[in-house]
């Protein structure tokens, strides 16, 4: 197994056992970028001598007797919103080409304290605004979309090219990709992560978490995000919990199974993969009870009515002083948002605050939610509707958003996992959705299944294989 193969546990405990040094496992994820990067395009900006340096120092460090802790010399690959002083934040646009920041968003700044070393600024669809990223390739294979908007972040972890990475999520934007690469994405609770140094999307919906390998490495790499944070005024004071309190057993655990909406047009496969999923965890202790998410009717429309006007309240100068500059699809979602009236937007608002409290009373009676993270696999690329047996014709992006997007609006963590992959050889990702700062449980329920289901991770093959996606025939 080479270096960049490994786990963020696995490569924390060789490094700390010092029978890995970081400069090694750096010059063996920047090897992998070299031999892998051309076809994928995970990167924006690969920061090679910087990194190099940074393996130096934490080699420097160790050999000295000093660990930062279980991230230290690990490296990883940050979304292109995310800033870091001295690299450009570009969002992906053309708007934003020459955005130099001056200082280090507050998840950069806790993660260099942690002694993880950034391997580059990873591609998102437009100041994400957007669940297809169309410059970064699948490594499953190439005819069909890395998902998004954190697209870069998933295939960059998939593909070996960093052993972690952070993305953003807003409607999903860190599950669906994590589902469509076979990769672990964690959004966690709204306010438990900084949002500070962090391109806004939708304030009120957006989150920051990690992609990673393994529900661990998720744990491991929250330990170091969270935390209260002053600049950011949805922070909260509510840590996740050290890794060591996530046992993998699930004996005792109250799961939910939703009779209606998560499982309402769903590709077969995914259906079948996920219903696997909830059997398996019956079979480990579990208590299974089928419940009906409230409110789900008004989930569209809270989720566009409070992400559309605040979009393009954030973008209303630049938009106005360079329209040119952004992408036909972006800057048609931002014009579209400047005619939310007030009214709507207050009623979105008020809506989210009933779906949320109809959400808690839901988890009072349950430790987690089991569900499908997307109705379908990755598309193919150009791919513009999902037609269901049913004869409802649905666009492919409100796919990818339907099952995401509840766990935004209330706020709630959620966390997708592979659990196996659909005829074509394709990731199928489950999720598991918790109540607020519940992510030990999250982490508990996703180690259990990790530990037990054939088929749910590894690096891919970077297009090694013909694959004959079905997604033309849906």
């Amino acid at each position: 197994m080479q270096p960049f193969e490994l786990t963020v546990a696995d490569a924390a405990a060789a490094v700390a056992a010092r029978t890995l040094s970081p400069v090694e496992l750096v010059d063996s994820v920047l090897d992998r970028c070299d031999a892998v990067e051309d076809r994928l395009h995970a990167y924006v900006t690969v920061v090679a001598d910087r990194a190099r340096r940074a393996a130096r120092q934490a080699e420097r460090e160790i050999r000295e007797g000093v660990h930062r802790g279980p991230l230290h010399g690990i490296p990883y690959g940050l979304k292109d919103l995310v800033d870091v002083a001295g690299v450009p934040t570009t969002a992906s646009s053309r708007a934003w080409a020459d955005r130099m920041p001056g200082e280090d968003s507050t998840v950069a700044a806790r993660l260099t304290d942690a002694g993880a070393i950034l391997i580059g600024k990873t591609h998102t669809h437009e100041f994400a605004y957007g669940l297809l990223t169309p410059q970064t390739a699948n490594p499953w294979h190439a005819d069909v979309v890395a998902g998004g908007s954190s697209g870069g972040s998933a295939v960059a972890v998939a593909a070996g090219t960093a052993l972690f990475s952070l993305g953003t999520d807003t409607g999903g934007s860190i599950r669906i990709p994590a589902a469509l690469n076979g990769t672990v994405g964690l959004k966690p609770t709204y306010g438990l992560v900084s949002r500070h140094g962090v391109a806004p999307l939708s304030w009120s919906l957006d989150h920051v978490g990690p992609l990673t390998r393994t529900v661990r490495d998720a744990a491991l790499v929250l330990s170091a995000l969270a935390g209260h944070d002053p600049s950011d005024p949805a922070s909260v004071s509510a840590p996740a919990g050290p890794p060591a309190s996530f046992p993998a057993d699930v004996r005792g655990l109250r799961v939910g199974v939703p009779g209606t909406y998560y499982f309402d047009r769903v590709d077969p496969e995914v259906e079948a993969a996920v219903r696997e999923t909830i059997g398996r965890l019956r079979e480990l202790g579990a208590t299974v009870t089928h419940v009906d998410p409230p409110l789900t009717e008004y989930v569209e429309a809270t989720q566009w009515g409070l992400m559309a006007p605040e979009a393009s309240a954030v973008h209303e100068e630049t938009l106005r002083a360079t329209p040119h500059l952004y992408g036909p699809d972006v800057r048609l979602l931002l014009e579209a948002g400047r005619h939310v009236s007030a009214l709507d937007y207050l009623r979105a608002q008020r809506t989210r605050s009933l779906i949320g409290r109809a959400w808690g009373r839901l988890f009072a009676g349950i430790d987690v939610l089991v569900a499908p993270t997307s109705p379908i696999t990755a598309a193919r690329r150009g791919q513009e509707t999902v037609r269901w047996p049913d004869g409802v014709t649905e666009t492919v992006t409100d796919a990818y958003v339907r099952l995401s997007s509840p766990a935004n609006i209330t706020g709630f963590p959620a966390l997708s996992l592979p659990v196996g992959r659909d005829s074509a050889g394709l990731p199928i990702g489950a999720q598991l959705i918790a109540a607020p700062f519940a992510e030990p449980v999250l982490f508990r329920v996703g180690t259990a299944l990790e530990d037990t289901l054939p088929d749910t991770g590894g690096l891919a093959e970077v297009h090694q294989a013909d694959i004959i996606h079905s997604a033309s025939d849906r």
